[in-house]
């Protein structure tokens, strides 16, 4: 069974929020700090409290920063810089993976919101160390318990206006407005920000799919507490955590593809990444033969149809294309379950794949192979000897 995770944002969502509801799920803050350890980020403490909101028992957690010479808290940081952090980090190749894509999609909304280019925007209250804490912390919960997937219900935004690094914002605030584009929200009335752009980055950049609730069997529940009480609702947001039971099914998703015999192929590596870290299902390229006999590289995504136009802006920004062709297709998955396993150069994670309750395909992840190839000096082949043997041990 593929592990589940449903971010119900009935009350908005935000990063503390986030780090709540997964220690309230069953996340240790330990661990937590124990990982992001690994982060070059100093001069914080995460604040672990139960709180009540609406009646309901949560967990609030805070990232304290603290006063330690220079205010950590609050520094204007540019994409090159958050990027130097996350390369720099000893953590797991996925999660730095899934942190990058989470702030490239937050400097992206900021970028579009403020009309500058993407490498000359600064991150104010984003950029700070308690962001990066709460995003990757969000991350390694998630990886702590196991979620390959993640769903949301659609978002609380909240009203009202804000004041922020940048002046005074209407609510939800542009950032986030940007981020949630194609998802569903909607706002209760309350006049107060439900919805924060770390929140709404963390939805996007983990690709969560708002197509409903999951048929899953739920066996975690977490409450995170936001910052105060909200009248009228309780401020909270509940994460479930389950096996899904949505095994190889049938789904529909769009095709975007088109035709470029015009680019220098040293690009074409640079499109893929920034796809797939956009919330691509798939991007692939094929050689072709145009009219007229001319070599050519067809590009090929696969997509949810909420993520359509904004994939399709991206490829008009980003190759010489001038026209693509978009139509819809189904698709059949299995599910999937990710396992780590023990070998003596490290720990590798491997991609289960079930059809019926049966595995039919074992996987071993690319990136932590390559990682500890790195990391120890041997060659990818003998890693993976030694996880057989692991495997067959285990």
């Amino acid at each position: 069974m593929v592990k589940t995770a449903c971010f119900e944002c009935f009350s908005g969502i935000s990063g503390d929020m986030c780090l709540g509801a997964l220690v309230d799920a069953g996340v240790s803050v330990k661990a937590l700090e124990k990982a992001l350890k690994t982060l070059p980020v100093k001069g914080y403490k995460l604040v672990s409290a139960k709180v009540s909101r609406g009646g309901i028992a949560a967990t609030k957690v805070d990232v304290v920063i603290r006063p330690l010479g220079k205010q950590h808290g609050h520094e204007h940081k540019m994409w090159k810089d958050i990027e130097k952090i996350i390369k720099a980090s000893s953590l797991p190749a996925d999660i730095r993976t899934k942190g990058s894509n989470v702030f490239r999609r937050l400097f992206e909304a900021e970028a579009a919101v403020h009309g500058k280019p993407f490498h000359k925007v600064h991150l104010h209250e984003l950029g700070g160390t308690d962001c990066l804490v709460d995003i990757f912390g969000t991350l390694i919960g998630l990886d702590i318990l196991g979620v390959g997937k993640v769903y949301a219900t659609p978002v609380n935004l909240g009203s009202g206006l804000i004041t922020t690094g940048h002046g005074v914002l209407p609510v939800p605030a542009p950032a986030t407005m940007e981020l949630l584009k194609g998802a569903p929200v909607y706002s209760s009335g309350a006049a107060f920000e439900l919805a924060t752009p770390t929140g709404a980055a963390i939805l996007a950049g983990l690709n969560a799919d708002f197509s409903g609730m999951p048929v899953m069997r739920v066996k975690n529940i977490g409450y995170g507490a936001g910052g105060k009480e909200v009248t009228g609702m309780p401020n909270v947001l509940r994460i479930l955590v389950g096996n899904g039971e949505r095994e190889d099914l049938y789904e529909t998703v769009a095709v975007i593809e088109t035709n470029i015999d015009d680019m220098n192929p040293q690009i074409y590596e640079d499109v893929c990444r920034k796809l797939s870290g956009a919330g691509a299902l798939d991007v692939f390229l094929e050689n072709v033969i145009m009219k007229k006999g001319r070599p050519a590289q067809k590009l090929t995504v696969l997509a949810r149809e909420s993520d359509v136009e904004r994939l399709s802006d991206l490829i008009f920004r980003e190759t010489t294309t001038i026209g693509l062709r978009i139509y819809k297709v189904m698709r059949k998955t299995l599910g999937r379950e990710i396992k780590s396993v023990k070998t003596k150069y490290g720990q590798v994670r491997l991609k289960l794949s079930r059809l019926k309750g049966k595995v039919v395909n074992v996987s071993p992840e690319y990136d932590d192979l390559k990682a500890l190839s790195e990391k120890c000096g041997v060659p990818i082949k003998r890693i993976v000897e030694e996880l057989r043997a692991a495997s067959r041990g285990s």
